[in-house]
């Protein structure tokens, strides 16, 4: 069973101390895996929580940036530093799937312009032996890649279910409720879930990975960054499912 018991950053001090946390942390393989949940999340919404699973100390950490709003990203650790450095750190590798609209969000909301970044999602697409015409999405790359028993992809599907029963609104649900304090139990195994499978994702791709396609990767993944900085830039539609054009 995965340990799904996250540490709740709510305070300043907190945040404080995952920072302290993150500084000079192993790159190979990376030691950050990011997510983000939020209400439309974009530069046309808000950004609720980040959850940050911290590789070598195998602990997820759920930042409640609807709470604590700027200071999230500029409250500074004892030693000076902060998560809007760390995340605009180039030399500090962070792993996600789909910096797009991440990347759009929190530029937009709280100007951190990421940097360091290994997509999950384009490692998957750039080592696939089949057609590379569309993306596939976090859900179908943990259902066939991350080597997970059948016990915990049964828990997996169950949590990740429960959860989308509360914030779809397909379902009934809001996203409103990533906002709601205390957060829901149900709400925290959703966040926590995920970002804790993606090393296995990171090492699988990754141990695949060609030499000659680690730069076009490169180009692709600052192209998909800096959507931030595009003004007719919009995250939803049947564009966001096509492959980028270098990596077809």
């Amino acid at each position: 069973m995965i340990d799904l018991s996250p540490r709740i950053i709510d305070t300043t001090a907190a945040i404080g101390e995952l920072v302290e946390l993150l500084i000079d942390v192993p790159n190979n393989p990376p030691s950050i895996y990011v997510d983000l949940e939020g209400i439309n999340l974009s530069r046309h919404g808000s950004i609720s929580i980040m959850q940050i699973y911290l590789f070598p100390r195998n602990e997820v950490y759920l930042i409640y940036v609807h709470t604590l709003g700027q200071d999230a990203f500029s409250h500074p650790s004892t030693s000076g530093a902060t998560l809007k450095g760390i995340l605009e750190d180039e030399s500090i590798q962070k792993a996600l799937v789909d910096a797009r609209n991440d990347s759009d969000a929190l530029y937009a909301h709280f100007r951190v312009h990421l940097a360091g970044i290994q997509d999950i999602q384009l490692l998957e697409l750039a080592t696939r032996s089949g057609s590379r015409r569309f993306i596939n999405g976090l859900a179908r790359c943990i259902e066939r890649d991350a080597s997970l028993t059948r016990s915990e992809a049964s828990a997996w599907k169950i949590i990740k279910d429960n959860g989308r029963r509360l914030f779809a609104p397909e379902r009934g649900g809001s996203y409103e409720v990533f906002n709601s304090r205390p957060l829901s139990e149900t709400i925290i195994k959703y966040c926590a879930q995920d970002v804790r499978i993606l090393p296995k994702l990171w090492a699988f791709y990754n141990g695949k990975l060609g030499g000659r396609l680690r730069g076009k990767l490169e180009v692709a993944t600052s192209d998909r960054i800096n959507v931030c900085f595009q003004a007719e830039y919009t995250g939803v539609g049947r564009h966001m499912a096509e492959s980028p054009s270098g990596l077809v």
